[in-house]
């Protein structure tokens, strides 16, 4: 099969490369065609800089670069818009999520009729107050939109580019995808991944940020769901 592995980065210069060269690794040996996107969302490190030798030595490796810093999911939506393929894969560019992962995501993918199969992170390697304000944070938006996603910050996840396309899109999107694709009147599914330690560099984001955005994008999603309805 053919698809496409998006990868947004903000000041990742010392991930990267070690992220890449354990895509490579975990894919190595299979049939797929596959490219890889990577997003440098106007990063002040040397995160261009270096995408743009990966790119250099390895065709299957594109590179989009956005003047100014859009945010993890516009970045993913403009990497969305440029891929060849109709099913994409989302992974982080911090290397917390595990590539090895990822054959797991695209064999539940391929043998069923879901638009979108999403990790769920198990043993998250995040700090205590990250990961309980993330617990309250799912909780609340399980039960006022019915996605029974315990986790939808895991950005590991493979969907159907054409359903995705027709999301409206803000800041918060990635956080709500499976409640978009359920609204759109698809099937989706959920697969416990590795989650690891950060190795370099820092989280890009604040817990009040993250609070205060997301009560505003959780009633943004309920306004979209109710107009498709």
């Amino acid at each position: 099969m053919d698809f496409s592995i998006v990868i947004p980065l903000y000041n990742e210069e010392e991930n990267i490369k070690i992220l890449l060269s354990e895509i490579f690794g975990s894919l190595n040996n299979t049939n797929y065609n596959y490219e890889i996107i990577l997003i440098n969302d106007a990063s002040t490190d040397n995160t261009l800089k270096i995408i743009n030798q990966l790119k250099e030595d390895n065709n299957r490796v594109k590179v989009i670069s956005n003047s100014t810093n859009l945010g993890q999911s516009l970045s993913i939506c403009e990497a969305v818009k440029r891929s060849v393929s109709n099913t994409i894969v989302t992974i982080d560019g911090d290397g917390q999520n595990n590539p090895s992962d990822i054959k797991n995501l695209l064999e539940k993918y391929v043998k069923s009729d879901y638009s979108l199969v999403a990790g769920i992170r198990v043993k998250r390697k995040d700090s205590f107050l990250k990961k309980f304000s993330s617990k309250i944070a799912n909780k609340i938006r399980m039960f006022i939109l019915n996605d029974n996603c315990i986790d939808t910050g895991c950005s590991l996840k493979i969907f159907d580019k054409k359903i995705f396309l027709k999301f409206p899109k803000f800041k918060g999107l990635h956080r709500f995808m499976p409640a978009l694709f359920i609204g759109y009147g698809t099937k989706i599914s959920f697969v416990e991944v590795d989650h690891r330690y950060r190795k370099a560099g820092k989280s890009k984001y604040g817990t009040f940020d993250r609070l205060i955005y997301g009560i505003i994008d959780l009633i943004r999603v309920i306004y979209i769901i109710k107009k498709i309805k």
